[in-house]
């Protein structure tokens, strides 16, 4: 049994208890609120989709991570990339190493160990001019992902069943398999089976695919790259050009629909003139007229942080 306190001890001790009692409890410390989640859709546009890059750079500037991202052909194959823990300068740098002309854009010929042989082998027999899988073989040589659940962003991309016209969401499984069926350009890349599907471009049945995301994301980015047209100084279109360009004119058609039924929180149109679908040796004069789009925005999401910041306590 332990000896009590001295006498003279007692008063002291009692008086400490009471002013212990009558001083306020500390309170719990308040969580900050949460930031919105974010939702970001790269749609499908061809070397257009490249103005995704600019997107991506002001998320890296303002260190905010998408919370998921869904993407369509182009979109797929840079949303995919990103998803995979690449930033958008290391993406900028992987297009920035395919100059040349837009074949030798598309195959990675430059700054690579793979010939254009290799790369762009011609496919007519399999239904497109080009095979695409040497191409998926030089993106896939940049990060060791390989499947959607070793992903550090969650990824749905867009592809299209031949057979049924239906869009098919592909969110786990084989990841560049996936991204080659979104890709899939009808007449320029060769379809890809799966299952009892035979899977084209996303672009063909939802190229802006931001419906996905609108019911479980509180801010909602489309990002439309599939581009316009202008009359120019040479205005009658040669044969390339009525073939691609009448796939986008489908492609801004569906996005337009979509747009008048419902839209995104915040809809973005890169514009870049002059840029066909296989121009990806024009990265930078592509990154330049996104611009102001990267700053809409940065300002956009500046706002959004400002507004949390004077949440919290």
């Amino acid at each position: 049994m332990s000896p009590s306190p001295p006498a003279a001890t007692r008063p002291l001790a009692a008086c400490l208890l009471c002013l212990a009692l009558l001083l306020p409890m500390p309170l719990p410390a308040e969580e900050p609120p949460p930031r919105p989640t974010i939702g970001l859709v790269l749609g499908s546009g061809g070397a257009n989709g490249l103005a995704h890059i600019a997107v991506l750079q002001v998320f890296d500037e303002l260190e905010i991570v998408p919370d998921r991202i869904v993407g369509a052909s182009i979109g797929a194959v840079i949303g995919g990339l990103y998803a995979t823990g690449l930033s958008a300068d290391e993406i900028l740098d992987i297009f920035d190493d395919v100059a040349g002309s837009p074949l030798d854009a598309l195959s990675g010929l430059a700054g690579t160990e793979l010939g254009l042989a290799n790369l762009l082998k011609i496919d007519l027999s399999n239904g497109g001019l080009l095979d695409s899988g040497g191409f998926l073989q030089f993106l896939a040589g940049h990060t060791e992902v390989r499947r959607f659940e070793e992903l550090r962003i969650p990824l749905a991309v867009v592809a299209t069943d031949y057979w049924t016209g239906d869009s098919v969401v592909i969110d786990d499984g084989r990841l560049f398999p996936a991204i080659e069926a979104s890709m899939a350009v009808p007449g320029l890349f060769s379809p890809v089976p799966r299952d009892e599907q035979l899977l084209i471009d996303g672009g063909t049945s939802n190229p802006l695919p931001y419906d996905l995301l609108l019911d479980d994301m509180d801010l909602v980015i489309a990002v439309d790259v599939s581009g316009s047209r202008h009359p120019g100084p040479e205005s009658d279109p040669g044969m390339t050009d009525l073939l691609f360009k009448t796939f986008s004119i489908m492609q801004q058609s569906l996005i337009r629909q979509a747009l008048e039924h419902r839209r995104p929180h915040l809809y973005l149109k890169p514009e870049a003139e002059g840029v066909r679908l296989l121009h990806f040796n024009r990265i930078h004069e592509i990154l330049a007229q996104a611009a102001p789009v990267a700053d809409e925005l940065r300002d956009h999401l500046t706002i959004m942080m400002a507004i949390q910041a004077d949440a919290m306590p």
